[in-house]
């Protein structure tokens, strides 16, 4: 048939990922456990050689939960102003897309896709959650990697990445990465079609800039590109090496200014005002520091963002033998209290107000649970999620305007999503790491509207932290906690919310987060729904939704509210079912996908999915292509060479645009 043809000619103009099929079970070695594997008791600091092959995404430690405080009141009442005209400190607009990914582009093949033509569906699915509920995704390609990142003009086996040697002088042993064109139409396609928008990094490891990220970016990504940063943690470059003395905030600012003109008389790069910076690790550098050289007065003209970038905790002795350790059971507590947010925030709060003056927003451009890689047995568990849940909306509440958790490979306990070791990729799925539901929850806090405000409430002990959140200037939303653990129920508490200058509505629906401890990783739920434990996620939640629908007292105008220990909820005032329209389906466009072997791991999409992807419209399920071998599905590659060639090559090949899972 004509299509066929055509189908089989365009295959072998973009290339085929081959593959061995692999038949059997998970190998042992996969599910072996830390030979050290903390579980309560007296610990032993861990070297990079006292571990077994089990890789850190994968790790099973799980620790003692922290006891249940004695003086923890079991109700507490909030009384929250009905319109946000009457509230103090009220944050600035928010979106949806609030917290994002800093994704370090060493790993970007293994999680995105190999190229423009091969993307990561688990990966699709995923960021289609995030859209369904926020318009949109923020991502950022960089991370240590970007400053000796170097572009080629092809890559062998069609790859958009590569790696190379590691810098001996980097603390984190991250790959340097070549590049090329197909990085970008990669980072197109996606966006065509889950709706995300991206920041790239100049490599900044030396002064003769290296611009190709931003010219390319610029012209392939088009108003996709949203920021270009300029230099990532440049506090540590002397530390790390990168620099000699002198080198402070004036050589850095002064850099600053080379790469500007040096932009500035580029007429590849039409947009100069998409610079993006200091990016400090509030390490050796405070931010102060770089106000008091003039930076914001400087370059404020050309800056789009001011970004910072910080991490509560490390893990660097244990993976390289730097600095000293820490010991995750002895740390766990610092991450399970509302004192945790407040105090990474707290350093920040005087910058938020000067960048505000300045009229740009302010990002926290790169964060997790700890750096060198996350903390076993807590950046994985429901703890870390509760925590980054916090930690983000403290931010929100303190004027940041983004937050984007840093992503990693197979070697990092701290990932919101991991794709499988490419050996195990015929028989596993992926894994969604505990933080990932944080974001999805914050997305949800805040939605589309882009009109969304945020205060926080907390009056009952650094516990049960609290929020409310107002939309076009009503109160919508209270998002409440409790960061104890008690199975036995003797710290569930109930949180009475009234309405001052309003009443309370017949009755509230609320979206509980639950885990059976701050200490598991597996078997969490949002509103009853759960992406699957280990080795089992393919982007798609499953099981049933649960929204619990609470009567109110509108004599006494109360509602209240149980919390299990522990637990999250988010209270609606307003039905959010009724939210939805036909241009607004129940449940986010994803893309089937299965996990069998190479030759059938295969999703398809509709072009009429295609078409609509951007966040606003789509079709039920029913309408994506089929998985099944022998069913009629065309391939074509998602090249981004214009709009309009996408719609007629995939007219031509038949009714489905293929993606595909391969092996990097």
């Amino acid at each position: 048939m004509p299509s066929l043809s055509i189908f089989l000619f365009l295959l072998g103009l973009f290339g085929t990922a081959r593959a061995v099929t692999v038949h059997g079970q998970i190998p042992f070695g996969q599910t072996s456990s830390l030979a050290t594997a903390t579980t309560g008791g007296d610990s032993v600091a861990p070297t990079a050689s006292s571990n077994t092959k089990l890789l850190a995404a994968y790790d099973e430690t799980i620790l003692k939960p922290p006891p249940p405080p004695e003086d923890q009141a079991p109700t507490y009442t909030l009384n929250l102003a009905a319109s946000n005209a009457s509230v103090p400190g009220i944050s600035i607009m928010q979106h949806g897309s609030f917290f994002g990914f800093s994704i370090e582009m060493s790993v970007i093949t293994q999680l995105m896709g190999k190229n423009a033509s091969l993307m990561q569906v688990p990966f699709l699915n995923l960021m289609a959650q995030i859209q369904h509920r926020a318009g949109g995704v923020h991502i950022r390609m960089g991370g240590n990697t970007q400053d000796f990142a170097y572009w080629v003009d092809s890559i062998p086996n069609g790859h958009a990445t590569s790696k190379e040697n590691s810098d001996s002088k980097n603390p984190t042993l991250t790959p340097a990465v070549l590049y090329s064109d197909e990085l970008f139409y990669l980072a197109a396609n996606i966006s065509a079609l889950v709706n995300v928008r991206w920041y790239l990094g100049i490599p900044f490891n030396d002064t003769n800039w290296r611009l190709t990220i931003a010219e390319k970016g610029q012209a392939i990504l088009g108003d996709h590109l949203i920021g270009l940063q300029a230099g990532n943690e440049p506090d540590y470059y002397l530390g790390h090496q990168h620099r000699v003395e002198p080198y402070g905030p004036a050589e850095y600012a002064n850099e600053f200014q080379s790469l500007i003109q040096t932009i500035n008389n580029n007429p590849n790069i039409p947009i100069k005002n998409m610079l993006i910076g200091p990016s400090l690790a509030s390490g050796p550098w405070e931010p102060q520091q770089v106000w008091d050289v003039g930076y914001l007065d400087r370059f404020k003209d050309v800056l789009t963002a001011i970004t910072m970038e910080h991490y509560p905790s490390n893990n660097c002795y244990a993976t390289y033998g730097i600095g000293s350790y820490v010991d995750p059971q002895e740390t766990f507590h610092e991450f399970l209290s509302h004192n945790a947010g407040l105090e990474l925030v707290k350093p920040y709060i005087y910058s938020s107000s000067l960048v505000q003056g300045i009229g740009k927003p302010f990002i926290m451009f790169e964060t997790n649970s700890a750096t060198c890689g996350g903390l076993p047995g807590i950046s994985d568990s429901f703890g870390a999620a509760l925590w980054a849940l916090d930690y983000g909306l403290t931010m929100a509440a303190s004027n940041f305007s983004h937050a984007l958790l840093h992503v990693g490979g197979q070697n990092v306990y701290y990932n919101p999503f991991t794709a499988p070791p490419t050996n195990q990729s015929s028989f596993n799925q992926w894994t969604v790491g505990a933080v990932f539901y944080s974001v999805v929850i914050v997305s949800e806090i805040f939605g589309k509207s882009n009109v969304s405000q945020i205060v926080d409430t907390s009056n009952s002990g650094l516990y049960t932290p609290s929020y409310a959140i107002y939309d076009n200037g009503g109160l919508s939303k209270v998002a409440l906690f409790n960061f104890i653990d008690d199975p036995s129920g003797s710290h569930d508490v109930t949180a009475t919310v009234t309405v001052d200058g309003g009443q309370v509505p017949p009755q509230v629906w609320v979206k509980y987060f639950l885990a059976d401890s701050v200490s598991v990783k597996t078997n969490l739920t949002w509103a009853g729904q759960t992406f699957g434990n280990k080795f089992e996620v393919d982007g798609r939640l499953k099981g049933d939704l649960n929204i619990n629908t609470i009567s109110c007292d509108q004599g006494t105008n109360q509602c209240h509210i149980p919390l299990k220990a522990p637990s999250f909820a988010l209270v609606f005032l307003t039905d959010p079912n009724a939210q939805k329209t036909d241009s607004q389906p129940p449940d986010a466009v994803t893309f089937q996908t299965t996990a069998l072997t190479k030759t059938v791991n295969t999703a398809t999409i509709d072009p009429s999915i295609l078409a609509t992807s951007n966040g606003h419209s789509g079709k039920e399920r029913q309408n994506v292509g089929s998985t099944s071998p022998g069913s009629i599905s065309a391939a074509e590659s998602l090249r981004v060479l214009a709009p309009g060639l996408v719609v007629l090559l995939a007219a031509m090949c038949g009714a489905a645009v293929v993606l595909t899972s391969y092996t990097p």
